[in-house]
């Protein structure tokens, strides 16, 4: 089911990141990680997903549904409108899709990071769409 609203349908991604780790992501109290690496790629790909979605409706980089937007793309529009949003996004940006999407990496504080910053993105852009 999709939603007519975008910065509602990005938070909707932080809360199946939410889900995915919760559910899936034993955690190894002792090393402060979690298990099993699937989970953490998964959230990381939804926590990214969403920031994207969140970044779609403030900044409109892309101008069809069918073509991807080149990250560089996504930093000159960000940066051209806000600094600090553009900080939030590179940091994101190696946290959610670099460490956790792509290397899978299982640290928890890490991760936790990434909720923070997805968070952060989402609420900046909600505040800049309204």
């Amino acid at each position: 089911m999709r939603k007519k609203n975008p910065i509602d349908e990005a938070r909707r991604y932080v809360d199946n990141a939410r889900e995915t780790l919760d559910e899936g992501g034993e955690l190894d109290t002792e090393k402060f990680e979690y298990q099993d690496e699937k989970y953490v790629r998964a959230a990381g790909n939804y926590l990214w997903l969403g920031v994207l979605m969140a970044l779609d409706a403030v900044f409109q980089v892309r101008k069809d549904r069918r073509t991807r937007v080149d990250i560089q793309d996504n930093r000159e529009a960000i940066g051209k409108r806000d600094k600090k949003l553009l900080l939030w996004f590179n940091s994101g940006y190696d946290i959610m899709h670099l460490y956790m999407n792509y290397d899978g990496n299982p640290n928890k504080g890490l991760c936790d990071s990434g909720f923070a910053y997805a968070n952060r993105i989402i609420d900046r852009c909600a505040m800049m769409v309204n």
